[in-house]
């Protein structure tokens, strides 16, 4: 590590421009938390002696403490080490003054790996694929919406090119990625600053709905590590602009939700794909895996639909899915074997949302598929469209249903350490008890001299 860091020092050395430093964790909603820090203390950071609260990683989407967390009252609000992650440094262009990001995660006083942090969580499944010598090969794809900031609801940005606002979909168009070509140039620009693997963008089906793919990387820690970046990085750029991105599950709710889309194959020691037999189906191991992902599916839907608007966009007939199902060039399920070449034969995951945090979703994925791949689990048939006159299993239907599949789920608790474990549920609990105080507009509307 001491190369790198000294890397990094060279770097920032040579770039005057650069005054200030943000160092952060990733909490478990997938916010980054941290501290402005002058680049005198670069090195600090770097060396793992910047110290920041155990609780930070357990915020509220509000930013606010949990109640009766343990790391919080029993304990002082004691602090941790944070650990440089060793991600190279990562240029920040759209703040009013040039920085650059330290990603950090925790660790406790004698250094050991802080289980707690949603980062740790996968790499601790990462460890037990290396143990088999297995490295699972993945890649991302992440939708959002640009709407206009100005508005209280989201509303369709105006084009930069024709002025008009845009009010209607346009499932690959070119003319709107034209149209916003000047932001999606930048994106691609700040992305390659920070070595993010961005491949294709396309127009989606939503008003000013965009979706970028990420390379595949035989690294799922980097692969999370560029989810999280590539959105944190998409909002920045879509400031500069004056438009604001939004990756809410289903910001409108007659229109597309955003997902978030995870394709994964696993390779050997020698590099060879363990899901491909040179077949069209796949080999045994692949469908070990999927019946690993759906077997943990149900419980691990608050994961994948972590929030009270995710469950907006878990509905019928909406590109997203509502059953534990699988299928080959299926869309329509949870699970779809995409068709091509054998030797890129991968397993594609559908149901989380853009809102979900990338490293909670890879270890519940990665942990599920290696769970299925060691006790040689069977996925079942697979489904055909729909699965209509099927009986499938269904996802949990609403937010608190999938808390309480979370905490009860044997197959989380082998995935998830105990300290997320508790610590997740209690935040989701809160999330779920604050939404209940709050009546809607909606509500108030439809009831209040009605009934």
């Amino acid at each position: 590590m001491g190369d790198a860091i000294a890397d990094v020092l060279n770097w920032l050395e040579s770039r005057n421009d650069i005054q200030s430093l943000r160092a952060a964790v990733c909490d478990l909603n997938g916010i980054m938390r941290g501290k402005r820090i002058p680049v005198e203390q670069a090195r600090k950071a770097l060396e793992g002696k910047l110290r920041m609260p155990y609780s930070l990683i357990g915020l509220d989407i509000w930013g606010e403490d949990i109640e009766g967390n343990a790391q919080v009252f029993s304990t002082g609000d004691a602090d941790g080490l944070c650990h440089w992650t060793g991600r190279g440094i990562l240029p920040v262009n759209w703040t009013a003054h040039p920085t650059a990001l330290l990603p950090l995660w925790l660790a406790d006083e004698a250094g050991a790996p802080y289980l707690g942090d949603p980062r740790r969580a996968l790499a601790r499944i990462l460890d037990r694929y290396a143990a088999l010598g297995l490295t699972p090969v993945t890649a991302t794809e992440l939708e959002f919406y640009l709407v206009d900031p100005t508005s209280q609801r989201p509303v369709g940005p105006v084009s930069p090119v024709t002025g008009r606002r845009l009010d209607s979909d346009a499932a690959l168009s070119i003319d709107e990625i034209d149209d916003f070509e000047a932001f999606i140039h930048d994106i691609y620009e700040a992305c390659r600053m920070q070595g993010i693997p961005v491949d294709t963008a396309i127009a989606e089906n939503g008003v000013g709905q965009f979706e970028i793919n990420l390379n595949h990387v035989p690294d799922a820690l980097r692969a999370a590590d560029d989810a999280v970046l590539f959105k944190r990085t998409v909002k920045g750029i879509a400031r500069k602009h004056g438009f604001a991105a939004c990756f809410m599950a289903k910001p409108y709710g007659e229109r597309a939700g955003n997902g978030f889309h995870v394709h994964f194959s696993v390779v050997d020691k020698e590099g060879r794909n363990i899901f491909d037999d040179g077949s069209d189906q796949g080999s045994d191991t692949m469908r070990h895996a999927v019946g690993g992902l759906l077997a943990a599916m149900a419980e691990s839907t608050l994961v994948f639909a972590p929030h009270f608007n995710s469950y907006r966009r878990l509905r019928p007939r909406s590109y997203a899915p509502t059953a534990v199902a699988w299928g080959y060039e299926n869309r329509m399920v949870a699970i779809r074997i995409p068709g091509g070449a054998s030797a890129a034969r991968r397993i594609e995951h559908r149901v989380s949302g853009a809102d979900a945090n990338p490293y909670l979703v890879l270890a519940a994925i990665l942990g599920a598929a290696l769970m299925g791949i060691e006790r040689e689990l069977s996925p079942g048939e697979p489904t055909g469209g729909e699965g209509q006159g099927l009986t499938l299993a269904k996802l949990p239907p609403d937010w608190a249903s999938a808390i309480a599949a979370f905490e009860t789920g044997p197959r989380v608790a082998e995935i998830f350490p105990a300290v997320l474990r508790d610590g997740f549920i209690a935040c989701k609990r809160q999330e779920l008890n604050t939404f209940a105080l709050n009546v809607s507009d909606f509500e108030i509307e439809t009831y209040l001299e009605s009934v």
